[in-house]
């Protein structure tokens, strides 16, 4: 009894389950050998869409070439084949190669329809190709071909992908007047477009609209809406799309669970995260393996490291095996934390559970061993890599160069680079920049300039980060000219000096007091469309305001926020520290206040204040900024005491500086010995001398004593010797008078005797 004969449906279902590509087209070969077997237009279209989905367009163009020889084409029943070229070259980039596909599909006796018109305006949309498209869907229009309802959608998402959301809900109306059966995903494209300009309000009412139309979408479609949404961090209104499909009887799958948690995690709402986790499994749904990353992902960024790895038990617990990804995570995670030996353990266990080390792996370990500052034990792990066969790339390099940097071996870590070269690596612009980078952090710019020729030398060119570096690292060393020489490099490297370049020059010439040409180069800047930041203005302000043009300043605050830009703590001290030094407290007040409505101050423009009230002899008005600071949660620090004890001295209020004096100490600052000597001055010219005594006494307490009087090594010795030698010291250095040490003298000896009465007889 004969075999039954083996059917391209045999053919075509054996290929579409073979993962492998090429094992694939060995059986599809093999096929052809068989007695009586013809290859159809079926097995064809199964084999190429096999070999272009897997990226083998050599073999595919090959059999494309065969079909056409083999399958003769009636009444163009080639162009779904045409049509899955076309798409595959999209999918992977070769733009070209789709639209010669296309344009040859006529050549070949297959007259283009609407399907083959659709497949390439939607690839050309994808890459942003839209003019083209128009062109396309133009040409259909003169052959006489109609558009579908596929076409329109395509339309409409070029509409919204060009940002013109309302020009796709006009094409989407003209769609139901022109009797199209319009679908849940020309509506949601729609919806999508104006979620992506913000358009909320529009969006929601079409949304609204639809399914009260009864156009509800499947889960695929409506996972791409929130997962346009959750991209922008629109979490929230993702969950609300969520409940209104739930009612319609849509319910998710795993996909929309995993974009949910993506959006929370990247919101940093780990604990929302993990609580759709548990709803997900409660509702039936098995989680895989990206739904445990994402989890373990965010868990790891908000350095909550073993609770990651809680998650990784978990996943094999539940029967879903971690892959690469999710055991690098959890070692890096531990690395950056500085807790590599729980790192290491973590490998071992995996290694045992069949997880091979890759690059990343030992990058992550080498970088955390060289950030604890193990350097010997980073370099073992590098030599074991290299041991272990993995052939170490520039990015393992680099961690070790970046180790080598960070504990001061900039000369060994410069020689990597010929150990690189001697082993087939080539060192990229990121292994220089590390190296450049702390060569001008330790103040060798001319060393890192060097560097940067060679690099060149050996074709590796550089950045704007290479280019950045040299020029912050010379205009800190004041050395403008050959800053400004760098810049003029940059160009001839077709490097765009960028925001940051610009930044370091002006801030370089404001530091140096050439002011003139600070607001030239920011012409400079302005003319060449770079953008200034905040960082950019609040440089200038400061050199206006050092050649004491503060209304020049002042209008540059006004030009700041009408380009948008908001001004910050930084740009308001500024401002108000040039007032206060041109003497002008009114404007500097006033200024302070405007201030206080739109940013919260900081403790160095409280002080600039308190400073400037207590210069002028009005410390109650000081005070009373100094209360208002604490009372806004901003904590003063040492100057802000020094500067109010010393106003307070200054108009006559001795016991107010010394409630100051004592409370600066109470507060953990440790007072100078000119700030107690002024007290103590004040207390003993007032007759005060049991409490200039009482300071002189706090000041033991806390320490504040020559350092003759920590080589008594007696206790009782020492507390009897202190006081005597501290005010000696006060007397010695200037801060007290004559007549003050006299007083003191006496009463620190008078405090001697008391103690002494006061201390019990022996036997």
């Amino acid at each position: 009894m004969r075999a039954p004969s083996l059917l391209p449906k045999h053919v075509a279902a054996v290929v579409k389950y073979q993962k492998d590509p090429i094992r694939a087209l060995e059986m599809f070969n093999s096929a052809s050998k068989e007695e009586g077997f013809k290859h159809t237009l079926l097995t064809y279209k199964c084999m190429m869409e096999k070999l272009g989905s897997s990226g083998e367009f050599e073999a595919m163009e090959q059999l494309l070439s065969e079909m056409r020889m083999n399958v003769p084409c009636t009444d163009g029943s080639h162009e779904y084949v045409y049509v899955g070229v076309i798409r595959n070259y999209g999918r992977r980039g070769r733009l070209q190669e789709a639209v010669n596909v296309f344009e040859r599909m006529d050549f070949f006796g297959c007259e283009p329809q609407v399907r083959s018109y659709n497949a390439i305006m939607n690839v050309l949309i994808e890459h942003r190709y839209f003019d083209q498209a128009h062109k396309v869907y133009l040409r259909m229009l003169d052959k006489g071909i109609n558009p579908d309802v596929y076409t329109f959608t395509i339309r409409i998402k070029a509409f919204c992908r060009t940002q013109r959301p309302h020009a796709a809900l006009r094409l989407l109306n003209n769609m139901l007047e022109q009797g199209y059966q319009v679908n849940a995903v020309a509506h949601c494209t729609v919806i999508g477009g104006f979620y992506a300009e913000n358009y909320k309000i529009e969006a929601c009412t079409l949304f609204v609209d639809m399914l009260e139309h009864g156009l509800c979408p499947d889960i695929a479609t409506f996972n791409k809406l929130i997962h346009a949404l959750c991209k922008k961090g629109d979490v929230c209104e993702s969950s609300r799309l969520l409940n209104k499909v739930l009612k319609r009887g849509v319910f998710p799958n795993v996909f929309t669970y995993n974009i949910l948690m993506q959006g929370l995690c990247k919101q940093d709402n780990i604990a929302e995260a993990s609580s759709l986790l548990d709803n997900m499994i409660a509702n039936g749904l098995k989680p895989d393996v990206i739904t445990y990353n994402t989890i373990i992902l965010g868990l790891c960024k908000s350095q909550k490291v073993e609770d990651a790895e809680n998650y990784l038990h978990k996943m094999l617990k539940e029967g879903c095996n971690p892959d690469d990804f999710s055991y690098n995570t959890v070692i890096d995670g531990y690395c950056k934390m500085g807790m590599s030996q729980s790192a290491f353990k973590l490998l071992k266990d995996a290694i045992f559970k069949g997880f091979v080390p890759d690059r990343i792996t030992y990058c992550s370990l080498i970088n955390g061993l060289c950030n604890e500052g193990d350097l010997v034990w980073a370099i073992d792990i590098f030599k074991e890599a290299a041991g272990k066969g993995l052939k170490s790339d520039a990015v393992v390099y680099n961690a070790i160069v970046k180790g080598l940097c960070q504990q001061g071996f900039v000369l060994e870590a410069a020689q990597m680079i010929n150990k690189m070269l001697e082993n087939g690596c080539v060192p990229n612009i990121c292994t220089y920049n590390i190296i450049i980078s702390a060569l001008c952090r330790s103040g060798d710019v001319n060393q890192g300039n060097w560097l940067m020729n060679e690099a060149i030398l050996r074709g590796c060119l550089p950045d704007i980060f290479t280019f950045n570096t040299l020029v912050d690292g010379y205009c800190k060393r004041r050395e403008l000219d050959k800053a400004l020489e760098v810049v003029d490099r940059m160009w001839n490297h077709n490097v765009t000096p960028d925001t940051i370049t610009y930044n370091c020059i002006l801030n370089g010439l404001c530091k140096a007091g050439r002011s003139e040409d600070v607001m030239e180069i920011f012409k400079e800047m302005i003319t060449r469309d770079c953008a200034a930041n905040v960082i950019t203005y609040n440089i200038l302000i400061e050199c206006l305001c050092k050649g004491s043009k503060i209304n020049e300043a002042c209008e540059l605050i006004e030009k700041m926020v009408h380009n948008g830009l908001k001004p910050d703590a930084v740009s308001y001290s500024t401002l108000i520290h040039g007032h206060c030094k041109n003497g002008d407290l009114e404007s500097a007040s006033k200024l302070f206040k405007e201030m206080e409505s739109s940013v919260s101050p900081t403790t160095s423009v409280y002080n600039i204040m308190i400073h400037a009230y207590s210069e002028k002899l009005m410390v109650q008005k000081a005070e009373k900024i100094f209360n208002k600071m604490a009372d806004k949660g901003c904590s003063p620090d040492k100057f802000s005491y020094r500067v109010l004890v010393d106003g307070f001295c200054n108009i006559g209020e001795i016991d107010k500086a010394h409630g100051f004096l004592v409370k600066m100490v109470t507060d953990g600052f440790i007072p100078s010995l000119a700030t107690c000597g002024h007290v103590i001055n004040c207390l003993c010219m007032n007759r005060q001398v049991n409490e200039a005594v009482g300071v002189i006494h706090l000041m033991v307490d806390k320490g504040l004593v020559p350092d003759v009087v920590n080589t008594i090594f007696k206790a009782d010795k020492k507390e009897v010797a202190a006081p005597k030698i501290l005010v000696e010291e006060l007397l010695k250095k200037g801060h007290i008078t004559y007549s003050a040490y006299e007083l003191l003298y006496d009463g620190v000896r008078n405090r001697k005797q008391v103690k002494a009465k006061s201390r019990p007889r022996m036997g």
